[in-house]
C-alpha cells in the first residue's frame, strides 16, 4: 500500500538541533510537505521539497529548517536547526498529490 510514515515523537532541549522524518513506501518521493500544530493552533505550513532537491519555506520560518531527501531509503527529513520552545508542536509530512 502507500503511505508516510513519520518519526516518534521526541523531546529536546531548547538550542539543539533536531530531525524529524518521514519515510515514503508505494508512491514517488514527488513534493513533500512538512506542515506543524501547536497546541491550540490551526495548521502551519513549514515547507516543501519538490521532486529534485529544491526547497521552499514560509517566511515566518526562513532560515530556521532545511529539508532533505535520501533517495536510497525514501526518506524525506526535515531538520530544525536550533530548536526553540514556541516550536514545540505536532509535525506533519504531506504528500503533493500528483
Amino acid at each position: 500500500g502507500q503511505s508516510l510514515t513519520s518519526s516518534e515523537p521526541m523531546v529536546s532541549r531548547a538550542g539543539q538541533p533536531v530531525t524529524l522524518s518521514c519515510k515514503v513506501e508505494g508512491v514517488a518521493l514527488a513534493w513533500l510537505h512538512w506542515i506543524r500544530q501547536k497546541t491550540g493552533r490551526g495548521l502551519e505550513w513549514i515547507g516543501r521539497i519538490d521532486s529534485g532537491t529544491g526547497t521552499i519555506f514560509a517566511q515566518s520560518v526562513q532560515g530556521q529548517f532545511t529539508i532533505t531527501k535520501d533517495m536510497s531509503r525514501n526518506v524525506v527529513s526535515l531538520e530544525v536547526k536550533s530548536l526553540k520552545q514556541e516550536d514545540s508542536a505536532v509535525y506533519y509530512c504531506a504528500r503533493e498529490p500528483q
